[in-house]
């Protein structure tokens, strides 16, 4: 009987971590934001701290049951979601601007040049703003944990799996500095960045 208790407790923590890693290991607005921040070695604790506890925020709530909030209040969806599109097509902009008038002031591991406010504010925008987010979050992970005896130990790996990843690209990013030395590495960088942010932006918006 106990070792059927453990299976479970395993089974469940498991397969939420797998979940969870699976559905945030795409290449998304956030990912690159902290990647960029990891080559630069700038504020990494601070932004993988704040992924993190955002995540950690919505799985909760999913797996706590509040993932018919979206139902309840309709209006929320579309502006989310024209909302995240617009700051995407704002800061993509930003980003190829910089690939072409700015890279030569890049330098992994230089002096930053974000400031703490900036960097929080620009992450909580990539994170709060984006209706993905709550998709993968809130109503996915929260609908699957149902499936499950043990919801908690399920959302304790979800959580788990997002601390793990973005600490993991955030510090590992670094791995890649001497790369990002080179001035047209950051401009092709740029350009991927600023190109996939107007991809998102134009997939929320013909969602």
């Amino acid at each position: 009987m106990r070792n059927n208790w453990v299976f479970v407790m395993t089974s469940s923590f498991i397969s939420g971590f797998a979940l969870s890693f699976g559905l945030i290991l795409a290449i998304g607005a956030q990912n690159a934001f902290v990647l960029r921040q990891g080559l630069l070695r700038q504020h990494v604790l601070p932004i993988c701290l704040i992924c993190g506890a955002s995540d950690a925020i919505l799985i909760i709530a999913g797996v706590a049951g509040f993932g018919t909030l979206a139902t309840q209040f309709p209006w929320m969806e579309p502006v989310f979601r024209y909302g995240g599109a617009i700051f995407l097509l704002c800061y993509g902009a930003i980003s190829l601007r910089k690939a072409f008038f700015d890279v030569h002031a890049l330098r992994a591991g230089g002096k930053a040049e974000t400031g703490l406010t900036a960097a929080i504010l620009t992450l909580l925008a990539f994170t709060w703003l984006n209706p993905h987010v709550y998709l993968d979050t809130v109503v996915l992970i929260g609908s699957v944990s149902s499936q499950y005896d043990d919801r908690v130990l399920f959302g304790a790996g979800a959580v788990t799996a997002s601390f793990t990843f973005f600490f993991a690209l955030g510090y590992g990013a670094r791995i890649f500095a001497p790369v990002f030395t080179r001035p047209r590495a950051w401009q092709i960088f740029e350009i991927v960045v600023g190109l996939t942010m107007w991809a998102i932006a134009a997939n929320l918006v013909i969602m």
